[in-house]
């Protein structure tokens, strides 16, 4: 007799399929890779992340991407480290979270630690500086990549078209630390306003499988540690987690508005010297991942740390923790706020000003410092092109870009 045919598999079942191949060790090697080749800061970030997890993995949609890139925006700590953590916490759960975390910060607190430990430094010669130098140009086609996407999903009309170019303008005309968090939320005010004609959608994408209760206990920890970390300590370990996790709960929109509060939380008592906490600022730009794991290299360096690596531990955990905290304690109910129509009013408002600080970190500070000369546009425009017309794999663009760097440090 002739076996009756299978039923046809529903995009349930392939996506139910997708979460068993796609466990923890699997997100935490996906992420290690973008860890070891994600330059740029946190806008060049959310730009790699959206090539691997929207455009080739498929994990979610353009939309349900913006309103985690937008929700990150709004939480204290790192915007593109907060992306990423929630990524792995809707693939696999708390220990994908972890994963996605673990891989995506490992690399650049290594490669910190050893330079706080004199490892060596790579910029020095002629051949490492155009290497770092290839790796800030694929940045800048990474990021113009993702404009591009964004802005024919986020804004398909005058009115999110104009939304995202005022922001575009706020951000490139106005340098203040507070102004990232003021333009994504004048996004939402305008889209409540302008943004509301549209029939509501069904949310989608952002069931992360955290209930409230946990989500409820995650802002209890966060608001109890903030009250500890005000507290006085002594010197010691103590002191310098209650440091770190001031200046992770306090700082928006994350990147380079962090230092300002690190410089604070170390140099002002004596931690760490004026000197050392420069040269490791300069260190942190030419090493993947985020700049947050600046926060390792300081805590290597502590002077009340019980060692290097220990110091170095507390310090990531300091100033990452108070932001994932606040992104597991909102998760569960943005993803009910984003049903509301007047919620999602304001999501097309936000997803429209997000576009808007991306198309402004696509030239300050990524095109600025990045390109200087006649060769490097076109490494960024061949970049650009291989990743938008040839559909090339991101990492094998990251590799030509360096590979381009090298050459034109020897050679150059």
């Amino acid at each position: 007799m002739t076996q009756a045919a299978p039923p046809p598999r529903s995009h349930r079942d392939e996506d139910a399929d997708c979460r068993q191949v796609e466990g923890p060790l699997a997100i935490l090697l996906i992420f290690l890779r973008l860890g070891c080749t994600c330059f740029g800061g946190p806008i060049a970030h959310l730009g790699y992340f959206r090539a691997e997890f929207v455009a080739r993995r498929r994990w979610l949609s353009e939309r349900a991407y913006g309103d985690l890139v937008a929700l990150a925006q709004f939480l204290p700590g790192p915007a593109s480290s907060q992306t990423g953590f929630a990524l792995g916490l809707m693939r696999a759960g708390l220990p994908g979270a972890i994963a996605a975390w673990t891989g995506f910060t490992l690399p650049s607190a290594v490669l910190l630690v050893l330079f706080a430990l004199g490892a060596g430094r790579i910029a020095d010669s002629p051949a490492g500086a155009g290497l770092l130098h290839g790796l800030k140009l694929v940045a800048v086609a990474i990021v113009a990549q993702a404009v591009l996407g964004m802005a024919r999903s986020l804004c398909p009309d005058r009115t999110r078209a104009s939304i995202a170019v005022v922001a575009l303008g706020a951000m490139l005309l106005a340098r203040w630390p507070i102004l990232q968090l003021a333009v994504v939320l004048g996004g939402g005010v305008a889209g409540l306003v302008f943004c509301h004609g549209e029939a509501p959608v069904a949310p989608e994408g952002l069931a992360v499988g955290l209930s409230r209760r946990r989500a409820a206990l995650s802002l209890i920890a966060f608001f109890l540690l903030l009250g500890f970390a005000f507290l006085p300590q002594a010197a010691g370990g103590l002191a310098l987690f209650a440091a770190f996790y001031r200046a992770g709960a306090l700082v928006f929109g994350g990147g380079h508005v962090v230092l300002p509060l690190l410089r604070d939380a170390v140099v002002g008592p004596g931690w760490v010297h004026q000197d050392a906490f420069l040269a490791g600022y300069g260190a942190a730009q030419a090493v993947p991942g985020p700049l947050f794991t600046f926060a390792a290299y300081l805590g290597a360096l502590a002077a009340p740390a019980p060692g290097p690596l220990l110091g170095a531990a507390i310090g990531l955990l300091g100033i990452f923790l108070p932001g994932m905290l606040c992104l597991m304690g909102t998760l569960p109910f943005w993803h009910g706020l984003r049903a509301r129509p007047r919620a999602q009013a304001a999501m097309r408002g936000t997803n429209a000003a997000v576009v808007g600080l991306l198309a402004a970190a696509l030239y300050a500070p990524l095109w600025t410092s990045a390109v200087h000369g006649p060769g490097d546009v076109a490494v960024a425009a061949v970049g650009f092109v291989l990743l938008t017309a040839w559909q090339a794999p991101p990492l094998l663009v990251v590799g030509l870009a360096a590979l381009a760097g090298l050459g034109m440090g020897v050679f150059g």
